[in-house]
């Protein structure tokens, strides 16, 4: 334009600018601005607030906010849309305090808060859990005659959901119906999804009625979140039929409606079933991924087919899939079930050596079929690994090694183990008690096992 002669206008510039910031290349974006300042221009506040969403979109927030700073002393005027752009990008920094703070000085600039701007502070504190809060915000927004849209009601329902607290999400669902504010699919699926979780699929398919009745069409995750709700409360013709009622109604299963089945038939024991689906995945060109891997390599393993296992092993290898933590600690698993102590280890040294690093969990697994397998030496060693290597243990690996020396009759290890373990901040459970007791009352060791047992009590473990 300008080797033509023809002098760009505000808008033109304005538009290399909303460019410039979206390709991420905020040094020619200000160029620009530098530019309109020399050609006389003045920045309207959509350029100043592009300018600040391409700096937080670039994780520049900080920079951002002295920008915003800068132009208000220099005489500009900012709008909500400005502020909220702000707002969003403190919330994603995960500076939720700081978008808070920003929220409260509005006033001071003349600026209402919109709804925009709640809803994204809601949505921030409920992903940090912080779900009694964000109810205050949105308390707070209702009494400033702010109305909370779908987005708001749905956020919100989602904070609930992930907390346990149903019966509030329920509430707001149909708080929202009462408000004629009409809850999109989206917000079903939360509620759906949320219902399922807490095994409470009765009402889950209660809402589907509501859902289909209100004309919004349920779709791939709708289903899915059925499906993983059956399977979580044993009803797995419910889960298929599921599946099936998907595919009539024309939605077409994703990835993880795929990854729910295959691990649903995998727990239940239907590794068979299992091996269907996966071979139907391949049939529809859909590539697994490694959680589909590992549901059928812990299915598998459930049930001993270990060369099975190996053959998908390899198959995720040759897919670029390689194998991680959660599949080699499920095949520890089964080699230590099926008596093959020494592969076991054999394996738990490769995996070492390919760069993978066991978690708690394996070497929990591996120390467990160790203790059962008569090879408590063994086990105590891998035990000790864990310890000089500073891993947070959870009661579950202590009480899978104190199970190992009950079975040995050492029971002073076992009293300094318990002593050990409360040393590192883990306290025994009821499980752990349990074991203990038992084992002492076998080897008539009367005393030890009535104080543990009074001390279990007075823990309200009992």
């Amino acid at each position: 334009m300008e080797l033509r002669g023809i002098q760009p206008n505000i808008v033109t510039l304005s538009i290399l600018i909303n460019c410039f910031c979206h390709l991420r290349q905020l040094n020619f974006a200000f160029s620009v601005l530098a530019k309109i300042l020399k050609l006389g221009y003045q920045p309207n506040t959509v350029t100043l607030t592009t300018l600040m969403k391409g700096l937080c979109l670039n994780g520049e927030v900080k920079k951002a906010l002295h920008f915003c700073d800068d132009v208000i002393a220099k005489g500009f005027q900012l709008n909500e849309f400005s502020y909220g752009t702000l707002i969003d990008g403190l919330c994603k920094e995960g500076e939720t305090k700081a978008a808070l703070m920003l929220l409260r000085m509005l006033e001071e600039q003349l600026v209402r808060p919109s709804v925009v701007m709640y809803t994204t502070l809601i949505d921030s504190l409920c992903k940090n859990m912080l779900v009694f809060d964000a109810y205050e915000l949105y308390s707070e927004m209702v009494e400033k005659n702010i109305f909370p849209n779908v987005v708001t009601y749905s956020t919100l329902i989602y904070g609930f959901c992930i907390v346990g607290r149903l019966k509030d999400a329920i509430g707001l669902f149909n708080e929202m119906i009462l408000k004629n504010i009409n809850p999109d699919v989206y917000t079903f699926n939360i509620l759906i999804d949320g219902l399922c979780k807490e095994r409470e699929v009765k009402k889950a398919t209660n809402v589907l009625g509501v859902m289909i009745k209100n004309g919004v069409k349920p779709n791939v995750v709708t289903y899915s979140s059925l499906m993983d709700g059956y399977f979580l409360v044993n009803e797995v013709n419910k889960a298929k039929d599921v599946f099936d009622t998907m595919a009539r109604w024309g939605v077409t299963p994703n990835l993880h409606s795929y990854n729910i089945m295959i691990d649903g038939l995998c727990k239940h024991k239907m590794v068979d079933d299992a091996v269907k689906m996966f071979t139907e995945m391949h049939s529809r060109n859909m590539i697994p991924n490694t959680v589909t891997y590992n549901s059928l390599i812990y299915g598998f393993c459930k049930s001993g087919r270990i060369s099975d296992v190996l053959d998908l092993i390899d198959e995720m290898r040759d897919r670029g899939q390689p194998a991680n933590v959660i599949t080699y600690t499920s095949l520890i698993d089964a080699l230590c079930k099926n008596h093959n102590l020494d592969k076991a280890i054999e394996l738990f040294t490769v995996i070492k050596d390919r760069g993978i690093e066991a978690d708690v969990y394996t070497y929990t697994v591996l120390i467990d079929g160790l203790c059962k397998g008569g090879r408590l030496k063994n086990a105590l060693e891998v035990f000790r690994i864990l310890l000089i290597k500073g891993y947070h243990l959870d009661v579950l690996t202590y009480t899978v090694m104190i199970n190992g020396l009950c079975k040995e009759g050492m029971f002073d290890e076992v009293l300094a183990l318990l002593s050990k373990m409360e040393e590192n901040g883990c306290i025994p459970d009821a499980v752990t008690y349990e074991i203990v007791i038992r084992a002492l009352f076998e080897k008539g060791k009367i005393d030890m096992a009535e104080k543990l047992l009074s001390e279990m009590m007075a823990r309200g473990l009992l």
